[in-house]
């Protein structure tokens, strides 16, 4: 049977908020099969617990934000990816503020989290959401498509018109069973321009922003004296938001995701419309470990083999 995981000890790391530019400390804990993951406030005076589902979405413009009983939690799409890629069912991550650490910008200190705790195989079956129909959303140009497959496919493109970008490569595409989500994705840092920045700033935003935790680009080129870590680092980027994106659903997927320009926005409006058509999805398990999609069969330090 293949089973579900969550982590063997408690870890904590302390870090910033992109945004609020604060002190944030972030516990993670193991959690009991069926939990799934979930987020608690618990600098608020009244501990506030909130799963992390597509229905808990409250926002998308800058980052996926969960929120309950007026209690958030935004940018929780890099921790989100990691425990993908490492195939974590059920989590506690406690924070002390509303927002999770961006740590160096990508998902590799989370994922170090995760490994530094230990992964833990529990007895309850793993639960996966089987995409049966085609589904897709667009908005002018932009688009993001789910159709069945066996196992678990992406495929994005960019398209930022930027000189720095245009010299890398802006679509990827990768099945994970043949790729090594840590060492080929969860590198990939954030990254901004920096007119943007400057906006972003006189508005409040990006407080905790710097080129420790970002690519960041003039009109030109990248600032970064280290440059890029992958020579299509903003592509993976995107690729590794997405991953994050798509596990608030609940549980792996089972699908070919394909995306165009898309964003938090229409990556949660694609879960939404795949929600909202029963036949377009399916729960299942396996009972047989074997008879699973080779990417989710695999060592359980990782599920990207």
């Amino acid at each position: 049977m293949l089973k579900q995981r969550t982590i063997k000890s408690i870890v904590k790391a302390v870090g910033i908020g992109l945004h609020s530019g604060r002190k944030v400390e972030v516990t993670l804990r193991p959690a009991v099969a069926n939990t799934g993951i979930v987020f608690c406030r618990t600098d608020l005076a009244v501990p506030v617990d909130i799963p992390a589902s597509v229905m808990s979405i409250s926002d998308t413009r800058l980052a996926s934000v969960l929120e309950k009983d007026g209690a958030r939690v935004s940018t929780v799409e890099h921790l989100m990816s990691a425990c993908a890629g490492l195939g974590i069912d059920n989590l506690y991550v406690e924070v002390t503020a509303e927002e999770i650490p961006i740590m160096d910008g990508s998902a590799s200190s989370f994922v170090f989290l995760l490994q530094s705790a230990g992964i833990d195989e529990q007895a309850s079956a793993k639960r996966f959401i089987k995409v049966t129909q085609p589904v897709e959303v667009r908005d002018s140009d932009k688009f993001a498509r789910l159709e069945p497959y066996f196992g678990f496919k992406l495929k994005f493109t960019i398209d930022f018109r930027h000189p720095a970008v245009d010299r890398t490569r802006q679509e990827l595409e990768v099945d994970s069973a043949n790729i090594s989500y840590i060492r080929e994705i969860a590198r990939a840092r954030t990254f901004g321009f920096m007119h943007e920045v400057e906006i972003m700033r006189e508005l409040g935003l990006v407080q905790g922003g710097s080129m420790d935790n970002a690519i960041v680009l003039d009109e030109y080129r990248i600032l970064n004296n280290d440059g890029l870590r992958y020579d299509d680092e903003f592509v993976k980027h995107k690729m590794l938001d997405a991953i994050g994106d798509l596990y608030v659903v609940g549980h792996p997927l089972l699908a070919s995701y394909t995306a165009h320009k898309s964003g938090h926005s229409l990556n949660n409006a694609l879960l939404c419309k795949l929600l909202a058509h029963a036949d377009a999805y399916e729960v299942v398990i396996f009972s047989d470990q074997k008879a699973a999609p080779p990417s989710f069969s695999c060592d359980p330090q990782a599920v990207f083999a």
